[in-house]
């Protein structure tokens, strides 16, 4: 039966419809409202049209396709109903391995859903017990099977009886009930039989010996007696020893037989034979229960054999399919994503992200192999253009950052700055600060590196301009120019590509270009780029994406060594000189183990990639000092 189906007590599907009923309302009102589903890691959240109605929960993609037919539904008769412990307006619904992770848009509207799931799943199962519910009652054999009789009809009869019942009932163990096979609960009870019958033949041959000591203690007392008289008359032993005389002469029997009932009425025989038979049944029951016993242990064991197997199995699958799952962005449901209360530990986060970057360096790889670059000519900007920002309401916020990038960025790292060395390869080295607020890792970042035949110019100039961002810059999925402030500065948003378990980034910001002449002759200048986050009413943050804040400088300068004799200076002699420092706040939750490593790999590949880049556009073109 599927989990869309509920049927009566009868079979039959009259349950399934609201129906009239004589002092009883036709059924509730349906519930329908917007709740968000779900659906997977690609597209997260989405909004669904949802519809509570015959005790079936039903969601639709929006309200106008409710005519088109639903995208499915859950039968909600043994549907589990959880609210999320830390998110206070998620509800989770499941059947069976089908689970529904739900969002309302507050706490209140959670709580009217959850009232109506189970107003109508309470007035559901009073239609069914007012209906009626079929059942059977299943009656045990009775004990008289077994060649016993019952318990009370044994306690009603005599002991001669009890000696029928209980030989036949030995006789009938031995053979029908052992090979039917009787349970070990009617073996029990059987055994109380015998209980009850030893324990009442055993007050019965106590009171018959109890009879025997007192009669033979009374005939010893008058046999002493008439042995006294007889020795002053006449002597007392007689040939044939069982008879004295008395007092009259007449003769008296010494010891009276007994009657064939014998003292108080009781067949000591009979006896004796219905206790011999009661503790031969109680051994043979013993026996059975024995083998029984064994019999079980033995099934059970062997059923836990068969469990502990198959839990061993389904362990080993579990775990294949989990490293298999790992591998795939949709793994998990939403408890697996970035949070404070995830439950992917910080190992398992990453190793998901290092195996999610690792599969977008290869993409990437494959990508600048298969595609043919297209040459373009550096624009030689006219005249300085890059000296001022020109005029813009961030003029001033523009000025701000250049002169505290200027002052603080090219600081020597050494000194109190607690600047400590991550990476060192050739000519790159990469510091890092560990810095943390309220749990968001927040590290600045600085690195150096000596790149030759480009000039800080080019370098510059590749990293601010838009038209080749997409060349070298391989974390973007997009990105747009929101508005253009000045021939030099531009406001920028972008979102980068997702690594899963972390959820979207994305970033809004103002990115500036600007050339700082040397205050000495001998000194180079000094080019800029700027690039700090903003707010900007076209690019608002979205459910879709956290946003996060960055404050990045590109700085440069560039060397020149003087060419021999009258040589013009050639790309030989040139030597760009790169300074770039990064604070970023990524905005959410993530492990800080996971980030600090993250940063540790991708920046020094970063710089990398985007140096021998500008080395690739700029190769036999004339230098743009």
């Amino acid at each position: 039966m599927s989990d869309n189906q509920s049927w009566n007590s009868s079979g039959s599907e009259d349950d399934l419809e609201p129906r009239e009923e004589p002092g009883h309302p036709v059924g509730i009102a349906e519930f329908s409202g917007v709740l968000s589903k779900w659906t997977n890691y690609i597209h997260g959240w989405q909004d669904r049209w949802v519809v509570l109605k015959n005790n079936t929960l039903s969601y639709y993609k929006s309200q106008d396709e409710t005519e088109y037919g639903c995208r499915g539904s859950l039968c909600l008769s043994k549907a589990v109903i959880t609210p999320h412990e830390f998110d206070e307006c998620r509800l989770d619904i499941s059947v069976n391995d089908s689970v529904w992770y739900l969002r309302a848009q507050d706490p209140e509207h959670r709580h009217q859903w959850i009232e109506s799931i189970e107003l109508h799943r309470s007035i559901r199962e009073g239609r069914r017990e007012k209906g009626g519910v079929t059942g059977t009652i299943i009656i045990p054999p009775p004990l008289a099977d077994s060649g016993y009789g019952s318990e009370s009809s044994l306690r009603r009869h005599g002991s001669m009886l009890s000696l029928t019942s209980a030989t036949s009932g030995y006789s009938a163990t031995s053979t029908s009930s052992f090979k039917k096979g009787h349970s070990l609960r009617e073996k029990l009870a059987e055994m109380e039989t015998f209980r009850d019958i030893l324990c009442r033949q055993v007050d019965t041959l106590q009171k018959y010996f109890d009879s025997c000591a007192d009669a033979v203690s009374k005939d010893e007392l008058q046999r002493d007696k008439i042995v006294e008289d007889d020795e002053d008359d006449f002597p007392s032993t007689r040939t044939d020893g069982e008879f004295l005389h008395n007092n009259n002469g007449s003769k008296e029997k010494l010891f009276q037989s007994l009657s064939p009932k014998g003292i108080n009425g009781i067949d000591f025989k009979g006896e004796a034979i219905t206790f011999k038979a009661t503790t031969a049944g109680i051994l043979a029951t013993l026996s059975h229960c024995i083998d029984l016993m064994v019999k079980r242990e033995d099934s059970w064991q062997k059923r836990l054999d068969k469990e502990m197997e198959k839990r061993r199995r389904i362990e080993e699958s579990y775990k294949s399919t989990l490293n298999e799952l790992k591998k795939k962005s949709h793994f998990g449901g939403p408890d697996y994503e970035e949070g404070p209360n995830s439950l992917i530990n910080e190992d398992e986060f990453f190793d998901a992200v290092e195996a999610a970057l690792d599969r977008q360096d290869k993409i990437e790889e494959q990508c600048q192999t298969e595609k043919t670059r297209i040459q373009r000519s550096s624009p030689v900007p006219t005249g300085d253009v890059y000296s001022n920002t020109g005029s813009h309401r961030f003029s001033s916020k523009v000025e701000e950052m250049v002169q505290s990038h200027m002052t603080y960025s090219l600081q020597d790292v050494g000194g109190d700055a607690n600047w400590q060395l991550v990476v060192e390869e050739g000519e790159m080295k990469v510091y890092r600060r560990e810095v943390e607020e309220n749990g968001i890792v927040l590290d600045p970042l600085k690195a150096t590196h000596s790149v030759k035949g480009v000039t800080g110019h080019e370098v510059c100039h590749y990293f601010w301009d838009t038209a080749y961002r997409n060349d070298w810059e391989t974390t973007i999925e997009n990105f747009n120019v929101v508005e253009t402030l000045s021939d030099n500065a531009a406001i920028v948003y972008q979102t980068h590509k997702r690594v899963w378990p972390a959820s979207q980034r994305d970033v809004l910001y103002l990115s500036a270009m600007r050339k700082i002449i040397a205050s000495n002759e001998s000194d180079p200048d000094t080019w800029l780029v700027c690039n700090f986050s903003v707010d900007h009413d076209d690019a608002q943050p979205t459910n879709k994406c956290v946003r996060a804040k960055i404050n990045i400088a590109m700085i440069c300068q560039t060397l020149v060594s003087p060419p021999e004799g009258d040589k013009e200076i050639s790309r030989d002699n040139i030597l760009c000189k790169i300074t770039y420092v990064a604070n970023v706040n990524p905005g959410g939750w993530a492990p800080a183990s996971v980030l600090r490593a993250v940063a540790k790999r991708e920046y020094p590949k970063f710089l990398k990639r985007f140096t021998s880049y500008v080395q690739e556009k700029t190769a036999g073109k004339p230098i743009l000092f």
